[in-house]
């Protein structure tokens, strides 16, 4: 039997914070203009051991995440839910997730067993790594695609920096949702 062998993903294990609110979202505001919030953020991964599809060995990590931003420490402002999955044989790390706003995304991106950086992409439209919206964003907020680019700096810190592509309904410019943050193992 093959040991279990996380890959890049190993560096992730265990559970992580921000210091304070040095976290940076760009995002839209209730009025569809540009709001730059700052936040801090907690995320937690765990390994739930190989998962098979057929022939293919895949193993995987369960994480969820939740962010506050800079004046309301009580309820989060994000959170997100799903797994982080390393294909060893094809050299592919997946990021799937949902976010409770309705939006599900299944994201990836080619890496060595030892790489301490990796970049994940989805776009709209894609059968292997895509997006899924419910109506309302669909029609409102049209999500185009998804990046995402993680750093590891040491076993114990990591940075990652996010971009969603959004066609927001009566804008002709694509907004860009962005948001990065650094983070410790607790």
């Amino acid at each position: 039997m093959e040991p279990i062998n996380y890959g890049p993903l190993r560096f992730l294990i265990g559970s992580w914070h921000s210091e304070g609110f040095q976290g940076k979202n760009r995002a839209p505001d209730t009025s569809r203009n540009v709001e730059n919030t700052k936040f801090r953020q907690e995320m937690d991964f765990e390994p739930i051991g190989d998962v098979n599809n057929h022939e293919q060995k895949l193993f995987v990590l369960r994480y969820n995440t939740k962010a506050w931003e800079q004046g309301d420490d009580e309820n989060p402002f994000h959170e997100e839910t799903g797994y982080f999955i390393w294909d060893k044989a094809n050299r592919q790390i997946l990021k799937s997730f949902i976010v409770p706003r309705g939006v599900a995304v299944n994201a990836g991106g080619d890496a060595d067993i030892n790489s301490t950086e990796f970049t994940l992409k989805a776009q709209r439209g894609s059968t292997t790594y895509g997006i899924c919206s419910n109506q309302f964003l669909d029609d409102e907020f049209q999500v185009l695609s998804y990046q995402v680019s993680f750093n590891f700096e040491s076993e114990s810190k990591f940075s990652y920096d996010e971009n969603t592509k959004l066609k927001i309904k009566g804008q002709d410019k694509v907004f860009d949702h962005t948001e990065k943050n650094i983070l410790l193992k607790k």
